[in-house]
């Protein structure tokens, strides 16, 4: 029985990952909303589109976990850290996916500058690992990821985000690479408690994919989220928690065949950071 399991897991594992090394998105709040979240800036930003961090005002610090269709041999954990200096946002991202038998990580350094209050870019060294147990061993190799998000109106924000441009190469063999993903994505404010987001996501080997979210502040310390996502077709919805400087976020999204996968996210702002900032920084 554990061995038919483990064959299960293990095609998952293989219809998930398509490819191997998936840039996977993390971050409760994100999640929530369909991950439409090339626009956003928090802390997360060290993995969704660097140059988020160039309007993150504090030095902050988050961890998340994903149960992923119920299955720990498929979770994903992540932890990030933003730290505001003179010249700009260092950000540092850890990733990790999989079990014992078989296991992605992702291990980031990303810097992104603000310039003034309209347009920050960024860019990101990665260092993958895949490693598969039974004797089959592990690769790794470097990656590069850069974006930039511009607010030409003064509750728009547009995003953009390019994910291995260089299409580094993971093995020899068959001439496997890293995916190379595009997203171009917006999110508006309609007000100081409704933000819609919108994206679309294209690795240049697959189908399109849209994604669109909805976040809403019930009261000031309580937000409401929903979102939905194409290729697959998924479904998530979620809500956080702002206790001062500590933030909690729950989040859920559905696939009509595999099922549900919670995720919860925490951050927490250590330090007010000392760097002047435009009045209308995230």
């Amino acid at each position: 029985m554990k061995t038919i399991y483990s064959i299960l897991v293990f095609f998952l594992l293989v219809f998930i990952t398509k490819a191997g090394n998936e840039d996977f998105p993390i971050g409760a709040r994100s999640s929530a909303m369909g991950n439409a979240s090339v626009s956003l800036s928090d802390v997360w930003s060290a993995q969704h589109n660097q140059a988020g961090l160039g309007f993150v005002r504090d030095y902050s610090a988050g961890v998340y976990y994903e149960n992923r269709f119920l299955l720990k041999e498929l979770s994903i954990k992540g932890a990030a850290i933003a730290v505001p200096v003179r010249a700009g946002t260092f950000g540092l991202c850890i990733t990790s996916f999989g079990y014992t038998q078989y296991s992605e990580n992702k291990y980031s350094l990303s810097f992104a500058k603000a310039f003034g209050n309209k347009l920050s870019a960024g860019i990101a060294l990665d260092y993958l690992s895949t490693k598969i147990a039974e004797g089959y061993g592990s690769r790794s190799v470097f990656a590069a990821e850069a974006g930039i998000i511009a607010k030409p109106l003064k509750n728009l924000a547009i995003g953009a985000h390019v994910y291995n441009p260089t299409r580094a190469k993971l093995s020899s063999y068959n001439d496997e690479r890293l995916p190379t993903i595009i997203r171009l994505g917006a999110d508006y404010s309609f007000s100081d408690k409704v933000i819609l987001a919108i994206e679309t996501e294209k690795d240049i080997a697959q189908k399109a994919l849209f994604k669109a979210g909805m976040e809403y502040k019930a009261v000031k310390e309580f937000y409401l989220r929903i979102g939905i996502a194409t290729n697959p077709t998924l479904s998530s919805f979620g809500f956080g928690i702002n206790l001062k400087n500590l933030k909690i976020d729950f989040a859920a999204n559905y696939h009509q065949v595999l099922g549900i996968s919670p995720q919860v996210g925490l951050s927490y702002i250590i330090k007010k950071a000392e760097r002047k900032f435009p009045a209308n920084a995230i």
